[in-house]
């Protein structure tokens, strides 16, 4: 069998990527449109602020419950279809929540919107990992957080296009990417580290020759893959009883104490409420809605850096290097809400200003590393298993942080809740510092390697 052209092999893996990483454009526009239409919702609905946050947070009690789910639905099903059915309950959310005409409604098709988002967390990260080359993982894989930020940038600008018409149009919108993800997954191949695991070895062989330049580099793939956990892990049990085993430990506390980070330290706080908190403060509905593009922008450009970031600097570093300015954005902008300069003059442009600089930073460090760190530290038989509970912590997390980031702007007000956020993102700095090794171009097999080797954290450099 002649081996296939680098150019051809490159194209079907980014191929792979991308349409794999609309479920990220769903996450993003799904949790994003809420920041647009939750004001014409309270008014409509006659919300109180208890029932906004429950609105809002539905769609993360949703996200949890998917996360946690998918893992053994991935591994008994494959990435490839686990994805597909993700795709359907996009669709049938979106549908659904257009017709909603009650708050009742609106949670329940969040819910359903919800399973999708946490199914596609799990799932997505792994598969575009099990696919790509050790030397292009890292871009690839956080195609998907750049689709998350371009779907939740895309949900801002759109809000606020047609803030004067109707929410419906705003979540009706999501149908689209939600096919593009259907369609676009029947036509690509499963994972192949999923097919060597079921022990469809010749399959997984035939799909690694069309992803890598050569029949000799498919083949050392294939190899490895075999070597570290190929075969034999059929048991979901057995994945999670791998998972808690002493060995993996160290790799379930760097991705877990990541996912944690990445919520614990207010990003989905600014995404889900900046125009309220900002509305509450002075500044008028329109400016309000307005402050969230350059927002959006900024999680955009942070992705984009930080997807370059990762495999130019490292992943270690990448975070290291950009979470102190994520500390310095949110403490000047609680200095600007506490001095009460916030929304006026000068001041409203200082604060704007720093909210987009801490999103610039914090999500080219903790956003872009979580899921790339997450798909890539476990041994391939808990892999699922140990995804589910980083996609968890991400929505466990978040959850809690919707829930509460309006009534604690009434408690502390904004400012000292934006200082509160900036100790978390110092935290978050000595947490990598310590506990985040550095995984740049070495393969799956290695970082397995390394775990059973006890050298997992002794690569720091």
């Amino acid at each position: 069998m002649t081996a296939s052209a680098p150019a051809s092999t490159s194209v079907l893996t980014v191929v792979i990527a991308l349409v794999a990483a609309t479920g990220g454009l769903l996450f993003g526009y799904d949790t994003g449109i809420i920041s647009a239409a939750l004001m014409q919702l309270i008014s409509i609905f006659h919300l109180s602020t208890f029932q906004a946050e429950v609105v809002t947070s539905a769609i993360i009690v949703g996200a949890l419950v998917g996360a946690l789910s998918a893992g053994p639905v991935s591994d008994r099903m494959g990435r490839r279809r686990s994805i597909l059915g993700a795709a359907i309950l996009f669709i049938v959310g979106t549908v659904a929540i257009v017709f909603a005409d009650s708050m009742v409604g609106l949670v329940v098709c969040r819910l359903i919107l919800g399973l999708a988002i946490g199914a596609a967390t799990q799932i997505v990260p792994i598969y575009i990992a099990e696919v790509a080359p050790a030397d292009r993982r890292g871009s690839l894989v956080v195609a998907f957080q750049l689709a998350v930020c371009i779907g939740q940038l895309g949900s801002f600008i759109f809000g606020y296009l047609i803030r004067d018409y109707s929410w419906r149009y705003m979540f009706g919108v999501g149908i689209i990417p939600a096919l593009i993800l259907f369609f676009g997954m029947l036509c690509l191949p499963n994972s192949p580290r999923w097919m060597a695991m079921k022990g469809h070895v010749e399959q997984a062989r035939t799909v690694l020759q069309k992803l890598r330049s050569t029949t000799e580099e498919a083949e050392r793939e294939l190899q490895g893959i075999l070597a570290y956990g190929g075969e034999g892990h059929e048991s979901d049990k057995a994945g999670y009883k791998e998972l808690f085993s002493p060995w993996v430990r160290p790799a379930l506390i760097t991705a877990v104490g990541v996912a944690l980070f990445c919520q614990i330290t207010g990003i989905n706080a600014v995404v889900y409420y900046a125009p309220t908190i900002f509305a509450s403060v002075g500044f008028s509905q329109n400016s309000a809605l307005l402050s969230a593009i350059p927002i959006g922008v900024a999680m955009l450009a942070g992705v984009l850096f930080g997807g370059w970031a990762v495999d130019a600097w490292g992943r270690r570093k990448t975070m290291l290097y950009l979470i102190p300015g994520a500390v310095i954005g949110f403490f000047i902008a609680g200095l600007m809400f506490e001095l009460h300069l916030a929304n006026h003059g000068i001041g409203a442009w200082v604060t704007v200003f720093s909210v987009v600089a801490y999103t610039f930073f914090n999500v080219g460090s903790l956003s872009v590393g979580i899921w790339l760190i997450g798909a890539e530290v476990f041994p391939l038989g808990c892999r699922s298993q140990g995804m589910s509970l980083v996609s968890g912590t991400h929505w466990i997390i978040d959850l809690l942080v919707s829930l509460t980031t309006l009534t604690m702007v009434e408690m502390l007000g904004a400012g000292g809740l934006f200082w509160v956020f900036a100790v978390l993102n110092f935290v978050a700095f000595l947490f990598v510092y310590r506990h985040v090794p550095e995984t740049r171009g070495v393969s799956l097999e290695e970082i397995e390697k390394r775990l059973r080797t006890g050298t997992f954290l002794s690569f720091k450099s």
